[in-house]
């Protein structure tokens, strides 16, 4: 059977490399007789696999000695959690709300403390990103948060919020390792992988050394639940129970299709940049499909966009589905389509969705 082209926003496509290499592993990991899914988290080749992730993380990502590294449960929605528990030590935190997972995410650290919503871009059915110069910011604030890729609405940061001495708290779910990231203007960076670096199962959080050892203000330190303590489960490397195996194994393939097949994170956003600009530059060619999105915040990695009516939307992805190119219908939230073009999906899947998007526009035009 071929492969089709999978454009949805998570779980995602995954290189053809990984997958492959994942494939060759199944049954006999290196030698050891059986399979990561299989093989106990203690024993020595999983050991190799999580400091091998680990230390190729930090290379591809360039993440600097002082940051730690943790492969947690949960997906990034139980991070929306764990960052005010362990990091709101003033009892408030400003957000920066563009969409519904920064929306969320204020809302789960509303139970911990105060999060101010210090701007935010509904008035525009977030089609756009707040100038984070303009922003009035809370100098009490513990730490500022954004989500930086908006997966649902299709926006990104086009600058970071820079306030010194307030840590910079990023969801990266929809676009980490997408392009080069200086991981110094943040205090911490969290993610789920299934959008952009292995299958569904797992949060990776990379955090400033400093930050550790907090809490919420007015919850002591040892009564964070364990399995939510940044701190308990970093001084274990992420080993304090049964860690997610497999996830970690296929981020660690991730990140050899990355150093060594793709050769970097420069190389990676040239791509992606090449992807995108192949779709926004037919979208903005043509009237019968609209992007809503204001043009410098435009994502690389999701392009949201619409046709005439919501039964010719409804009619574009059935066909759409039926010419394989798949999972195109846009979130519930905001309707139209959605093309996904992670690090996964090859030039050639933005051609045939461009070529099928005019016939489809000639059609019923």
């Amino acid at each position: 059977m071929a492969r089709v082209y999978n454009f949805s926003a998570g779980p995602s496509m995954l290189p053809e490399y990984v997958l492959r290499k994942a494939q060759a592993d199944l049954l006999d990991y290196q030698g050891s007789g059986q399979s990561v899914m299989e093989m106990s988290h203690r024993s020595p080749w999983f050991e190799d696999i999580l400091h091998n992730t680990e230390a190729a993380m930090r290379r591809v990502l360039g993440v600097p000695d002082n940051y730690k590294i943790g492969f947690f449960q949960g997906g990034a929605t139980q991070q929306f959690a764990m960052v005010p528990l362990n990091l709101m030590t003033t009892g408030t935190a400003d957000y920066i709300v563009t969409g519904n997972f920064s929306k969320k995410a204020a809302e789960e650290a509303a139970k911990f403390g105060i999060a101010r919503i210090a701007a935010s871009s509904k008035d525009k059915n977030f089609t756009y990103i707040p100038d984070v110069k303009a922003i009035e910011y809370d100098p009490n604030a513990s730490y500022i948060h954004i989500c930086q890729n908006n997966t649902i609405f299709g926006t990104k940061f086009a600058e970071l919020p820079q306030v010194a001495g307030v840590p910079l708290v990023a969801d990266m779910s929809s676009m980490i390792f997408s392009e080069p990231t200086d991981v110094s203007k943040y205090g911490c960076i969290y993610f789920g992988v299934q959008k952009n670096v292995a299958p569904a199962g797992m949060a990776v959080a990379i955090l400033r050394e400093d930050l550790l050892g907090r809490s919420a203000k007015g919850i002591p330190a040892e009564n964070i639940p364990t399995m939510m303590n940044y701190t308990t489960l970093l001084k274990a490397d992420s080993m304090y129970n049964t860690p997610p195996c497999w996830c970690i194994y296929m981020t660690g393939l991730m990140m050899e299709y990355l150093e060594h097949e793709i050769g970097g994170l420069d190389a990676m956003k040239k791509i992606n940049e090449e992807k995108a600009a192949l779709l926004y530059a037919y979208l903005d060619g043509q009237d019968f499909y609209k992007n809503p999105v204001e043009k410098p915040f435009r994502s690389l990695m999701n392009v949201t966009f619409t046709s005439p009516s919501p039964e010719l939307d409804k009619e574009f992805c059935a066909e759409a589905a039926g010419a394989g190119l798949l999972n195109l219908k846009g979130h519930r939230l905001v309707g139209g389509m959605r093309a996904s073009i992670y690090n996964a999906m090859p030039r050639e899947g933005v051609i045939k969705l461009v070529e099928f998007m005019e016939q489809f526009r000639k059609a019923h035009a």
